[in-house]
């Protein structure tokens, strides 16, 4: 297997005839999914999502993929391929177009209608042309065919890429439940047809890469959520993905079978399901849905709420709830289900929010201690088939940390596909496709790009290592005035902390010793005040770590008078 080596050298010139494949996202992570394509010339981006912040990141908002590599290529896109409408395959398209608006988005009708929306937020019309499973396009070079997959969002596609360098098929997400709520199974035909017209390479959903076995079928959280409801003494409250349409059509036809009215709650639930009912892939049973304000005036036992935060979010529905910081009181009696599987960096804090609902004194029911979830992406045994399939001349799993990718490179192997042959890489390795062989020519930068708030990209990682510093070990100011002719401090030093258990107080006595080293520097001619201020922090930071045992951020202030 080939892996990627951090002395890399940037790509040489693309060579005529050869395929580039250079993933910008969505290797070695869960999220910010985004493949560019290249071939004579031109490209074609497959997905274009966001990555979600962890703990160690404070303050981020989304974490995007890095559009420097195609930045000053913008004119040269000829398509931007969406397979399905989750956040982390569509959440960057906004960001995207504010740099090019008429990239033509391409995608089913329901993923369509969902990038639509979040557009027209940011006050983007885009250029779209919407696909359906069976169907062909040339975009430029490229000629696509869209394939019909299952997964925990109606209307996901792959697409299968032809080009004269080769055929690249990747699947987006995907699984091979066969028993699907809609009927709409992963197109296993489709996959062998265009195994024997031959696959130069296929790039694979790796996520379940790990898990042994075959996916649950998603008809199995069905009796599961009427057991809920049937026991439940109080409101029921599921949390799930806003874009997850089968879950939500399984809470209401659990609820209407139970006598109780839905109220969803989360600006971008109510307008995803919206959409998925207005275009008829969502069913609303007769007078079960009702406003959310209208639910006080109902019984507790009528009540269902269906709300975002199934992941721990601090600004979702379900978090709030859990802080006491939303309209929603939940308390004794009240039965709240995560209706998802835990994305591996949230588990801290979806356990905080699991605990303060228990607090709170409501019964918590979760993956752990019942099958109210099913995963939407394909197990060991589901990829098996497909390589067994499909049988590839080179493989390159995509859609997973590290460790998924490294799994789903031992599965392809496994099947016969030669070690050579089968590509680990991560985010920014370059592929190159030629004469049936793909292999790593390089690596171009690809960092990650912060949204916090307003701004896009202008947070570092410097600073936020400064965040945590902050959050986690606290703040010092030392305000320091000095003769400027004789260097004599004239006032201060005036030391405030924040963060400390301890009073300013303790700071007291390091203050002559930080008045006899401003002295001392003046005395042999150090009078700069950039050099007094790094005498001021070096001082302080020795002190406080040796007596106090922290690392917190000093900001000393030294003004001549």
């Amino acid at each position: 297997m080939s892996h990627p080596h951090p002395d890399l050298e940037l790509p040489p010139e693309l060579a005529p005839g050869t395929l580039r494949i250079v993933a910008l996202g969505g290797l070695g992570e869960i999220g910010r999914n985004m493949a560019v394509l290249e071939h004579e010339g031109r490209l074609l981006i497959i997905d274009c999502g966001v990555l979600f912040p962890e703990d160690h990141q404070p303050g981020v908002d989304l974490i995007l993929p890095d559009f420097d590599y195609i930045a000053d290529r913008l004119d040269d896109v000829d398509a931007l391929i969406l397979t399905h409408g989750h956040e982390d395959h569509i959440g960057a398209v906004p960001y995207l177009l504010r740099m090019r608006p008429d990239i033509p988005l391409i995608g089913s009708l329901l993923t369509l209608a969902f990038v639509e929306a979040k557009l027209k937020e940011h006050r983007i019309t885009p250029l779209s042309l919407v696909v359906e499973a069976g169907q062909i396009e040339r975009f430029g070079t490229f000629e696509c065919e869209f394939v019909a997959v299952n997964h925990s969002i109606p209307d996901a596609l792959a697409v299968a890429v032809r080009t004269p360098a080769g055929t690249v098929l990747h699947t987006g997400d995907f699984k091979m439940d066969q028993l699907p709520l809609d009927g709409r199974v992963t197109d296993l035909r489709a996959f062998a047809r265009l195994g024997e017209a031959g696959v130069d390479l296929f790039m694979v959903d790796s996520t379940n890469a790990e898990v042994p076995g075959f996916t649950t079928h998603e008809r199995e959280i069905g009796p599961v959520l009427d057991g809920i409801f049937a026991n439940a003494e109080q409101r029921v409250i599921v949390a799930s993905f806003a874009s997850h349409v089968h879950r939500v059509q399984q809470v209401l036809d659990a609820a209407h079978a139970h006598g109780r009215r839905v109220a969803l709650v989360g600006r971008s639930m109510v307008r995803n399901m919206t959409i998925a009912a207005e275009l008829g892939y969502l069913t609303v049973p007769d007078d079960v849905l009702v406003d959310a304000r209208a639910v006080d005036a109902l019984p507790a036992h009528e009540v269902v709420l269906m709300c975002t935060g199934s992941q721990g979010e601090p600004m979702a529905a379900l978090s709030r709830m859990a802080n006491l910081d939303h309209r929603v009181r939940v308390g004794r009696g009240d039965t709240v289900v995560l209706a998802s599987s835990l994305i591996p960096g949230n588990e801290n804090a979806v356990f905080r929010v699991i605990n303060g609902l228990m607090r709170l004194g409501a019964t918590v029911v979760h993956q752990g201690n019942a099958r109210v979830h099913v995963s939407g992406h394909a197990s060991a045994g589901e990829l098996m088939y497909c390589y067994n399939i499909l049988r590839p001349r080179n493989v390159m799993p995509v859609h997973g940390e590290v460790r998924h990718l490294v799994a789903n490179a031992a599965i392809a192997v496994r099947t016969g596909i030669p070690a050579d042959r089968v590509i680990v890489a991560e985010d920014g390795v370059v592929v190159d496709l030629a004469h049936g062989v793909a292999r790593v020519v390089g690596a171009v930068p690809c960092g990650y790009v912060y949204v916090d708030g307003s701004s896009v990209g202008t947070i570092t990682d410097a600073e936020l290592k400064d965040r945590r510093i902050l959050g986690e070990e606290g703040f010092i100011s030392i305000f320091v005035v000095v003769d400027s002719a004789t260097g004599k401090v004239i006032a201060g030093p005036q030391i405030h902390a924040r963060g400390f258990a301890e009073d300013d107080a303790v700071f007291e006595s390091i203050q002559p010793e930080l008045v006899a080293a401003l002295e001392d520097a003046a005395m042999g001619g150090n009078v700069d005040t950039y050099q007094l201020q790094q005498i001021v922090r070096r001082l302080v930071g020795r002190w406080v770590s040796g007596r106090l045992r922290r690392r917190p951020m000093i900001i000393p202030v030294v003004v001549e008078a």
